[in-house]
């Protein structure tokens, strides 16, 4: 099950009045629970990877790439409109804790200035002790990075913008 195939799953169980719905699958196992009475207001979501398919370390569960808009399109959190409408802007494909590196001791896995392949893992985000891994979907240089080292993310949050040229 991929992530846009989750999300459509929250957003019909949000809308049906469904109460919980609990779907498993070999390697994983994903619940989804609506408080009684309310409306998309809270959807809580439990996403489990079956214990005999993680690794004993805690290393990154799942690979989910990160959703990019065409290069055309002005980037939501830019200052100056006319200056990044060339770049492209990488955004959070989740809700989770943001982390540049894969440790504390670890290096960054991209600053600004270093070019990028499609592919490459330019961060993490942490999400119910799920480390996901985020890859690029565009080849470029990182212009800028928009959220901090440890910091929350919201879905479609802008985290990079990509000088795609």
């Amino acid at each position: 099950m991929n992530l846009s195939q989750i999300q459509e799953l929250i957003k019909f169980v949000a809308k049906s009045g469904v109460s919980e719905v609990e779907i498993e699958q070999k390697d994983f196992k994903i619940t989804i629970r609506t408080p009684a009475g309310k409306k998309e207001k809270e959807v809580q979501v439990i996403a489990q990877p079956m214990p005999a398919m993680l690794p004993p370390s805690p290393a990154p569960a799942a690979v989910v790439p990160a959703p990019v808009p065409p290069a055309g399109a002005p980037a939501a959190a830019a200052p100056a409109p006319g200056e990044d409408a060339k770049y492209v802007t990488i955004k959070a494909p989740m809700i989770g804790t943001f982390y540049r590196s894969s440790g504390p001791d670890k290096p960054v896995f991209v600053n600004v200035g270093d070019k990028i392949s499609k592919g490459k893992v330019i961060c993490i985000i942490e999400a119910m002790k799920l480390f996901n891994e985020i890859e690029s979907e565009v080849s470029g240089t990182i212009v800028k990075v928009l959220v901090d080292d440890a910091k929350p993310v919201e879905y479609d949050q802008p985290l990079f913008l990509v000088d795609p040229s």
